[in-house]
C-alpha cells in the first residue's frame, strides 16, 4: 500500500483591512481604530486544527505579533510553525533592498522574541516575489531565513510568475535556501491553481479536491495549501468604498470557507512547511 503524502498546511495571520485588495481604501494610518477580528477567526481556526490533529505553518505579521502577542505564544504552545508575513503587509514590490531587510529582521526578530522558536520561513505579501525582484531571496537567506514561500508560479493581475518552477527549488547557488511555491496543477501545459486563497474559496470543493489529489498522486509530490483568518468570518465589517472586482473577490463565499476548511483537513493529510520540506533538504 503506498504511503499517503503529507501537504503542507499554512495560514497567513492578517486581518480584513490589511489585504491588497482594500490598500487603496483603506489608509494604513487608520488600522488602528479599525475593529479586529483577527483573535475570534483565529481561536477559530486553532481550534479546527486541533479537532483534526493537524500542525500548520502560519505567517504572522509583525503589526498583528506586536498587538496580539497571545495569538503567537499560542500558535507556538499547540505545536505549529511560526513564520514571517513581514512587519506590515507591505508588497516587496513597493521596497527597496534596504526597506525590505530591515522589514525582515525586524518581523524575524520579533516572533521569534515573542515566540521563543527559531523563524525559518518567510511569505511575502501578495505573493510579490517574482522575475524582477529575486534579489529578496538573497536578501532573505543573508537575513538568516532557510526558506521562502513568496513566488506563485501563475498568471495574475497582481502577482505570478509563470515560469517559475511549480515545486520546491533552491534558487541560490551553494546555499541551503528553498522556494517553495503555493500549489498548482499542471492541465493542458498550463499551471492552473490549487494552493488555497481565494482560488479554493470562489470554486467548488469538486474542482479542488481532485487538483490537490492529481498532485499527490501523478505528481508525488506535497500540496502546499493557504488560506486567511479573514476567510472564514462571514460577519466582517463591509468596506463599503472598495470597487465592485475587490468586492468579489473579498466577499465571496465567505459563509462556507470553514465548512470546506474543515472537509479538507479530514481528506487530506497536513503538516508543517519545515517538518516537510526541511528535513529532507538538511537544512
Amino acid at each position: 500500500m503506498a504511503s499517503v503524502i503529507k501537504n503542507a498546511m499554512t495560514v497567513d495571520v492578517e486581518d480584513y483591512f490589511q489585504v491588497g485588495a482594500f490598500e487603496n481604501d483603506i489608509d494604513r494610518q487608520d488600522w488602528d481604530n479599525l475593529e479586529c477580528r483577527v483573535e475570534r477567526n483565529m481561536d477559530v481556526i486553532l481550534s479546527m486544527f486541533d479537532d483534526h490533529s493537524v500542525k500548520a505553518t502560519f505567517f504572522t505579521l509583525g503589526w498583528i505579533a506586536q498587538r496580539y502577542p497571545h495569538i503567537v505564544r499560542k500558535i507556538v504552545d499547540e505545536g505549529h510553525e511560526l513564520a514571517s508575513h513581514g512587519m506590515s503587509h507591505m508588497r516587496v514590490t513597493d521596497q527597496n533592498q534596504v526597506e525590505f531587510r530591515n522589514d525582515i529582521i525586524a518581523s524575524k526578530k520579533l516572533l521569534e522574541d515573542i515566540g521563543g522558536q527559531p523563524v525559518k520561513g518567510y511569505r511575502a505579501p501578495s505573493f510579490s516575489i517574482g522575475e524582477k525582484n529575486l534579489w529578496a531571496l538573497n536578501v532573505l537567506c543573508e537575513a538568516g531565513y532557510e526558506y521562502s514561500s513568496s513566488i506563485y508560479p501563475i498568471h495574475h493581475d497582481h502577482y505570478g510568475m509563470p515560469s517559475a518552477p511549480r515545486f520546491a527549488f533552491s534558487p541560490i547557488e551553494g546555499q541551503n535556501f528553498l522556494e517553495m511555491p503555493v500549489t498548482t496543477v499542471e492541465v493542458m501545459g498550463r499551471k492552473i491553481p490549487c494552493g488555497g486563497g481565494g482560488y479554493f474559496r470562489l470554486l467548488p470543493y469538486f474542482v479542488s479536491k481532485p487538483a490537490l489529489r492529481r498532485v499527490n498522486n501523478k505528481d508525488a509530490q506535497a500540496c502546499i495549501f493557504y488560506f486567511h483568518p479573514w476567510e472564514i468570518d462571514p460577519n466582517q465589517p463591509r468596506v463599503a468604498q472598495a470597487g465592485l472586482k475587490s468586492k468579489f473577490r473579498h466577499y465571496t463565499n465567505l459563509g462556507v470557507m470553514e465548512r470546506k476548511i474543515r472537509r479538507i483537513l479530514a481528506e487530506f493529510s497536513w503538516g508543517r512547511m519545515d517538518d516537510i520540506f526541511l528535513s529532507d533538504q538538511g537544512v
